[in-house]
């Protein structure tokens, strides 16, 4: 019942957060003085729908986005004549600027305010796991499908003195900041080696024997490295006041998009991870998700009672979705975007040449790139439900 309940709160925000996307070109043109025509969320039959002054607004049966139709959007549009001198694509090139980011800065805005709501109630999570040591013991050969067999005795960390808890800030003498560079710099050493530690307030050093083992990476051949038996520690995340959350939350935001840009960049490379994931393989927890996807993990956060994990789940998302729109590809908004640049910096040139600004890009000649990536998104989209429906991503 409690996961039906998170699904359904998920989904819920999801659609949401559509409709702010949608909202924010909606605003933005009413603001610049263009003609909102109509403003519906979903696709397919229409529900319900209401006029207030020029705009239409309403709900159509299929929730799976929204759309906001603004009079002369290009120049394809048919316009009564009443709209031609406020089209859209006749308009100054900050006006449609301030349009197609309009949607994209809603997405942005409230992710940052979800993040505000998880670092006053819940805390800020560590984005990359701190270099602090967990769990100790000893060093188990791994197999070629990444499973461990069993041993016994203590490991090299315990028999150096090392602590659950301990900060590990430096490896022989190379800084490190977080797990994934403490992990690097352990296995890339050859023979007894140093670890600079916080402990209890204290700094001190600790000499390390690693054992030479194989190692199995997820993609490519095994290879000898040294490792000490440790696993990361729990860190857990850090709560605000209300005051001190916002300059908290702009640190954090900018980390997490950054991170964001990281993993939209990864995207084509896990179409094959996805690929294994349908056909049977282990599913790769950074492999992207669908709205099923994402609404299933929603459900499972409410059904464990971890709602700090929704909030941050649905922030993610929204910090996704403006990412996504920002590719310069149509028929997203980074592709309109593309179109109001390149049309600004053509007529700039001809004015240096003395010429006069030429019309409006024919977007009959940009068709084909826009079925090309609408056949390729919409392949990758139906690829990755595919894989949340036969091999979904669940909370470990």
């Amino acid at each position: 019942m409690v996961f039906a309940l998170g699904f359904a709160l998920f989904a819920l925000g999801i659609t949401i957060s559509i409709a702010l996307h949608e909202c924010g070109h909606m605003w933005a043109a009413q603001a610049t003085g263009m003609k909102v025509r109509r403003y519906f969320i979903g696709f397919g039959p229409k529900v319900f729908s209401v006029r207030r002054g020029e705009t239409e607004y309403g709900l159509k049966a299929l929730p799976l986005g929204g759309f906001c139709d603004i009079a002369g959007m290009t120049a394809l549009d048919e316009l009564e004549p009443e709209e031609v001198d406020r089209a859209m694509y006749r308009q100054a090139t900050w006006k449609r600027l301030v349009v197609m980011f309009g949607g994209i800065a809603m997405n942005f805005l409230l992710g940052f305010i979800l993040l505000v709501i998880l670092a006053v109630g819940w805390g800020l999570p560590q984005l990359k796991q701190p270099a602090v040591i967990g769990g100790m013991g000893c060093v188990g050969v791994q197999n070629p499908d990444l499973t461990v067999q069993e041993c016994s005795g203590d490991g090299p960390a315990q028999r150096a003195g090392l602590r659950s808890g301990d900060v590990v800030t430096a490896v022989n003498g190379v800084p490190v900041s977080d797990w994934d560079e403490f992990q690097a710099e352990t296995q890339n050493q050859t023979g007894t080696f140093t670890y600079t530690i916080e402990r209890a307030g204290q700094t001190s050093t600790v000499t390390v024997t690693p054992e030479r083992m194989l190692r199995y990476p997820k993609e490519g051949p095994g290879r000898e490295v040294s490792v000490v038996g440790v696993g990361p520690g729990f860190v857990p995340p850090q709560q605000y006041g209300v005051l001190a959350a916002i300059p908290a939350t702009v640190v954090f935001t900018g980390d997490f998009f950054i991170e964001t840009v990281k993993s939209l960049a990864k995207m084509p490379q896990k179409v094959s991870a996805l690929w294994e994931a349908v056909t049977g393989g282990e599913r790769d927890p950074e492999t992207p998700v669908s709205v099923y996807g994402a609404s299933r993990l929603g459900g499972e956060t409410a059904e464990r009672g971890l709602w700090g994990m929704f909030i941050l789940i649905l922030a993610s998302l929204n910090f996704f979705l403006g990412a996504f729109n920002l590719l310069p590809l149509l028929p997203l908004d980074g592709g309109h975007i593309a179109v109001v640049l390149y049309e600004k910096a053509r007529n700039m040139i001809r004015g240096w040449l003395g010429k006069a600004p030429a019309g409006p890009v024919d977007y009959l000649k940009l068709l084909p790139l826009t079925y090309v990536a609408v056949v390729i998104g919409g392949a990758f989209m139906l690829l990755t439900l595919a894989a949340d429906i036969v091999n979904p991503i669940t909370l470990r």
